[in-house]
């Protein structure tokens, strides 16, 4: 496993970390045994950093990620980053002082902790953004000792360059970052690493399309977000196969087969390709299976990619994927 430092103050976290919206919900059914033993293989094979949220299963993520890391005895050793701001009675338009910190005492309890290492924003609206009063309850919420630093998860390159100038002491963004998506490499990197902002790459795999094994006949269950919001019926477009239509998605992933090197797989290919670019300090592809979480904590282990074919890929982003792209990136 590779490290990075992070953010303003340099903490060290794993390269790649763990995404554990699925150990909520919205992926599909996964029992808590399950759920354990992912947790398990991620830090048996180096992964220290979780990422997590308030609104995944309605708190069950973060009471799953407490439970585990205070029977392993890891609170001190795992960076847990989790997400306020979509779950209670914030949104869309109720973050005052009182409803924020009552968000944070919960998320407190829920992951046994004093103080949370991370609290992110998790994609509110832009119009909050712009205005000063959430940024100064997260400055004051460190000041006091409740969260050790704050970051946000955002939808577009607009969002994600007015929280840099709005929040001097913003520590992350969190950011869709995948072949499929490849805009923050013009729009942000570059001012991220000169701010000491560290970036979290989200949906890595394009919600599965980059793993290469659907069809167009591919289904999903009716609680997998995969089917009802493919088309953004119940949130962001883009947070579900990275905005594409499945059916060109599926396509456009048969259509990367033919570059990937030897020895790869379509999923490592797809993950490594992130971790080359260093502005980006960690990468959260999500896990449904033990196999899956030590597979992708390997990838860091791997080789970086030719420079030919990251220009290969990057003229296959701009010819290929660009236009199909729906919702604000």
């Amino acid at each position: 496993m590779q490290f990075n430092p992070f953010g303003k103050d340099q903490s060290k976290i794993s390269r790649v970390g763990l995404g554990c919206w699925q150990l909520g919900s919205d992926w599909g059914e996964l029992d808590l045994g399950e759920a354990k033993a992912i947790l398990k293989a991620s830090v048996d094979s180096g992964v220290s950093f979780f990422d997590t949220a308030d609104v995944y299963g309605g708190g069950r993520s973060e009471e799953i990620i407490g439970s585990f890391l205070s029977e392993a005895g890891l609170q001190d050793e795992i960076f847990v980053a989790t997400k306020l701001g979509r779950f209670g009675d914030l949104y869309p338009d109720n973050y005052t002082s009182q409803s924020v910190r009552a968000r944070v005492e919960e998320s407190l309890t829920r992951l046994k902790t004093d103080a949370l290492d991370l609290v992110q924003l998790h994609c509110i609206p832009t119009d909050v953004m712009r205005g000063d009063e959430v940024w100064s309850i997260l400055d004051s919420l460190v000041e006091e000792g409740k969260i050790k630093r704050f970051g946000a998860s955002v939808e577009s390159m607009e969002e994600a360059l007015l929280c840099i100038e709005k929040a001097p002491g913003l520590s992350s963004l969190q950011i869709i970052f995948n072949i499929f998506r490849q805009k923050p490499i013009r729009k942000l990197f570059d001012l991220a690493q000169k701010k000491q902002v560290g970036v979290i790459a989200r949906v890595p795999l394009a919600s599965g399309l980059l793993s290469g094994k659907f069809s167009v006949d591919t289904t999903f269950g009716a609680s997998d977000h995969r089917n009802y919001n493919k088309d953004g019926a119940a949130f962001n477009v883009g947070e579900t196969f990275a905005g594409l239509p499945f059916e060109k998605g599926v396509a456009l992933a048969d259509q990367l087969k033919p570059m990937v090197p030897d020895g790869l797989t379509l999923a490592q290919m797809a993950l490594r390709w992130i971790l080359d670019y260093d502005a980006v300090s960690v990468v959260i592809p999500g896990a449904t299976r033990v196999e899956q979480a030590r597979g992708n904590a390997a990838i860091a282990d791997l080789e970086p990619l030719s420079p030919e074919l990251h220009q290969s890929l990057r003229d296959f982003y701009k010819n290929e994927v660009r236009d199909h792209i729906r919702g604000p990136y």
